[in-house]
């Protein structure tokens, strides 16, 4: 089944464009597409970006991150009329062309044009059709995503409908492009730590460094920060999984509290310099499974106990109910008056690369 739903998302990608500017071009003699992580190249009409449509898909992909100190958007999204889109624009790495088939302005025509009469009758046929993707249309390493509908009434239903759906499209993306550079080289000291005295495998890049360890407890720090680089640490913790109570939001932040307030200081030799949850911008929490396991995110924001430091944090509650643990990782960032959205999203990609449910058997 899954060969065959391959060959009609082939068929149904080969009926819906006609051939574009670069679409017979091999892949030998296309470059290497360009852009930073969770940046995004928007192409749609100038007015239609101004109207309805555009506010849709700014509350899409420039959505306000959640728990954060400031307004962070999700994406870094640079918009460009259709019309003033070049060779250099199109090897963005990930590119967006927005449209509607009613629009008769120059910018929606220009993007209209790469749609063959038949892929306009199919599109006018079926109203819940408003996507198409395709992989390295102009550069390799590329993701190009058209969203169009007949009408604008129709496009914005459908984005609506799809809206966690295209911001996960990217996130994933993004998350992957994130992990080569990230996992090149890995910290093989952390690693095996986490897995003799944790019990679980982790993925430890070795920009990190180990702060602390314990029976129970794993706190990485990246040791360099600069005016440019984050201050970025991560931490795991093992405890028993006892109670369905644990994971209440108001039980995980205590659990936090305690395992910061314990281990984690901004003065090592001040005592009262502890993180602490700050309790003023409520954080944000999230139900999810991964890898089979019951799983809570949460995002918020957080203070040493006598107000000398502060940032932002991401974190996951897991529970392993075949062993009977519960696990709390968390990457926390110290970085004043800056953008956290990028330290944010290598701590996710650190985090999410974490197997509770790994065995002794499997090895390393």
């Amino acid at each position: 089944m899954k060969s065959l739903a391959h060959i009609l998302l082939f068929l149904v990608s080969i009926a819906l464009f006609s051939c574009g500017e670069n679409g017979n071009a091999s892949d030998s003699t296309k470059p290497k597409a360009r852009g930073s992580i969770g940046e995004i190249m928007l192409a749609i009409d100038s007015t239609k970006w101004a109207g309805p449509v555009g506010e849709e898909l700014r509350d899409i992909f420039e959505a306000d991150l959640p728990g954060m100190l400031r307004s962070e958007s999700m994406f870094k999204v640079h918009r460009v009329d259709p019309r003033a889109m070049n060779r250099m624009l199109k090897m963005y790495t990930n590119l967006i062309y927005v449209t509607t088939f009613d629009d008769k302005r120059g910018g929606s025509q220009i993007i209209n044009a790469q749609f063959s009469k038949e892929s306009k009758e199919k599109a006018q046929a079926d109203p819940n059709l408003y996507s198409l993707r395709m992989e390295d249309e102009y550069a390799i390493g590329q993701e190009v995503l058209y969203l169009f509908g007949n009408t604008e009434e129709e496009l914005i239903a459908n984005l609506r409908k799809n809206k966690d759906r295209l911001q996960n499209l990217f996130e994933v993306r993004e998350r992957g492009r994130l992990e080569k550079p990230l996992f090149s080289r890995k910290n093989s000291t952390a690693e095996y730590e986490a897995r003799t005295k944790l019990g679980i495998k982790i993925s430890a890049p070795a920009s990190y460094q180990i702060a602390k360890t314990t029976e129970d407890f794993l706190w990485m720090r990246s040791p360099t920060p600069t005016e440019r680089r984050p201050d970025i640490s991560i931490f795991f913790y093992e405890t028993d999984y006892t109670s369905e109570e644990q994971t209440f939001p108001a039980n995980i932040l205590s659990l936090r509290d305690s395992i910061t307030k314990k281990h984690i200081f901004g003065d090592p030799d001040d005592p009262s310099s502890f993180v602490v949850s700050e309790k003023q911008i409520p954080p944000a929490f999230r139900n999810m499974v991964i890898n089979d396991n019951f799983t809570v995110e949460i995002r918020g924001t957080w203070k040493t106990n006598n107000l000398s430091m502060g940032g932002t944090y991401l974190g996951y509650l897991m529970v392993d109910e075949a062993k009977g643990k519960l696990y709390y990782m968390e990457g926390f960032i110290y970085f004043p008056n800056e953008i956290h959205r990028d330290a944010l999203r290598e701590i996710q990609t650190i985090l999410l690369n974490t197997d509770i449910s790994w065995k002794e058997d499997q090895g390393a």
